[in-house]
């Protein structure tokens, strides 16, 4: 039996990185297609539903920032921004606006290929068929629907999650009323050990606690523990 291709698409303004990326993830057996600013990736959207975005954040025009926000406003597709400064400020903004992943420039493109695979296997592993993990589970005021990666509310509003945003989630109704470390976090979310210093897990934490509407009246689903983490307080009912 023959599987398709994820297909992926490289937005960078170097016609170089362009060519060398698509080659190479053609080789290890993606479909890749390549835009060199926002206007040809919204043409390539268009007639394209891509299975993960590959950003650089300084293109001519909107820039990575820009196009990352809008993909957002109405696509839960995951991103992995490229940057070339060196200043944390850049990768922090990136996760706000909904980013997966960030890779920093000059990279070897075998961890851009690691960098993929993680981020693919996080968003189908939100879709799997798992028989031990139910489709919707409710928790405070809110429901997940894991098979869509909605947030449902009280009115049935759905609000879509990003690929970090619901990973986050994930990890936390699998470990309910369980300290962990930010260490923790960047390990089970991203499937790696976390750099040292890095405190991009407190970004996706504030972000999906806006998303859960912590900062009105449910502040309590997401408790910090001082010098050790965060725990998730709710009690978690599956209801399929």
């Amino acid at each position: 039996m023959t599987t398709t291709p994820a297909t992926l698409i490289v937005v960078d303004d170097d016609p170089e990185i362009r060519e060398l990326l698509v080659d190479y993830l053609g080789r290890h057996g993606y479909r890749a297609l390549a835009a060199e600013d926002a206007e040809a990736l919204h043409r390539l959207l268009a007639s394209e539903a891509p299975d993960l975005l590959i950003v650089d954040i300084m293109l001519p025009g909107d820039d990575g920032f820009t196009i990352c926000r809008d993909i957002r406003r109405g696509s839960d597709v995951p991103i992995i921004m490229l940057t070339a400064s060196a200043d944390e400020t850049d990768r922090i903004l990136g996760l706000e606006l909904g980013a997966d992943d960030y890779l920093g420039k000059p990279f070897n493109p075998r961890e851009l290929l690691a960098r993929i695979k993680a981020v693919l296997r996080r968003a189908r592993s939100g879709v799997a068929d798992d028989p031990a993990r139910a489709r919707l589970v409710a928790f405070g005021p809110w429901r997940l629907d894991r098979m869509t990666r909605e947030l449902i509310d009280e009115r049935e509003a759905r609000t879509p999650l990003s690929g970090a945003d619901f990973q986050l989630l994930q990890v936390f109704l699998e470990h309910p009323e369980q300290v962990l470390s930010r260490e923790a976090l960047y390990e089970l979310t991203r499937g790696r050990p976390a750099p040292p210093l890095d405190r991009s897990i407190d970004v996706h934490v504030c972000r999906l606690r806006q998303r859960l509407g912590e900062d009105t009246h449910y502040h309590q689903l997401i408790r910090t523990v001082r010098g050790a983490g965060y725990v998730f307080t709710a009690r978690i009912e599956a209801l399929t």
